[in-house]
């Protein structure tokens, strides 16, 4: 189930307007309007690809768990630091020798 606040969340998340979500899901911008604002209330064959269009954008949406249902962003699949270790780098600020004469290393 997909609720109108985590609908304008999940969008928040990832920038995207009513007019992106409505392109990506191929349902009305109007819809998607009326049911952020609870003023509607789309059956789940039209939720589902609204739906699915925001988990394909990297949004997960987290159960209701006590805690109350919500979303956030996808881990990023990618490494987000270098792995290659074969490799010596040398950063910029440890390449001066500011260490006091005499202080071994």
């Amino acid at each position: 189930m997909l609720s109108p606040a985590q609908c304008r969340a999940a969008r928040a998340l990832i920038a995207w307007s009513k007019r992106d979500l409505s392109a990506a899901s191929e349902v009305a911008k109007a819809t998607i309007a009326g049911f952020e604002a609870g003023k509607l209330s789309p059956d789940e064959a039209t939720l589902q690809p609204i739906k699915r269009a925001l988990q394909d954008a990297g949004v997960l949406f987290i159960p209701e768990n006590g805690g109350g249902a919500g979303v956030r962003l996808a881990k990023s699949t990618s490494a987000s630091i270098d792995t290659d270790e074969t490799r010596t780098v040398q950063y910029e600020e440890y390449l001066k020798n500011d260490a006091p004469p005499g202080a071994g290393g």
